[in-house]
């Protein structure tokens, strides 16, 4: 009894331990960012940081287009019973609505490395203040920073 007490233990100190280094990385296995004394925001390390991000998550994305693509040439049957042919037209539909979400992210990446090319990136574009590190690791494609945003949400509750 001793034993499975100590062997359950382990096994939870070991989760609690892959728990919190997920937590540690960010975004497709990158560690957050570590600022250097003194380093000015969005220098070329924070820039080649976040390049390394966006490339990896489109890379991710147009990856998954990909399988689509093929699962969709590969399962598409002419189903005789019009209930099978409903649930495949249904799955299709589902996959290829979550596919055009996808494509408009990558449009979002897109415009985020150009921003990145001209030296614009992490910029507040309402107001023009640092989106700020942490953010924009949590969230890439950011273009407003969270006051902008959470007035923007507001405003957008509000007209509902």
């Amino acid at each position: 009894m001793a034993v499975k007490k100590k062997a359950a233990a382990k096994n939870a100190s070991a989760a609690k331990a892959s728990i919190a280094e997920n937590q540690l990385l960010g975004a497709f296995g990158f560690e957050p960012y570590k600022e250097k004394r003194g380093e000015e925001y969005m220098s070329d390390g924070q820039e080649a940081h976040f390049r390394k991000i966006l490339d990896a998550w489109k890379k991710s994305l147009m990856e998954e287009v990909d399988r689509t693509v093929h699962h969709m040439k590969d399962e598409a049957a002419n189903f005789p019973d019009p209930n099978d042919r409903a649930t495949q037209e249904s799955e299709f539909s589902l996959e290829l609505r979550a596919r055009d979400r996808e494509r408009k992210l990558i449009k979002k990446i897109d415009e985020a490395l150009d921003s990145l090319d001209a030296h614009e990136y992490g910029y507040c574009e309402s107001c023009g203040v640092e989106i700020g590190i942490r953010r924009l690791e949590a969230r890439p494609t950011a273009t407003l920073c969270i006051d902008c945003k959470t007035l923007e949400e507001i405003r957008e509750k509000q007209m509902a």
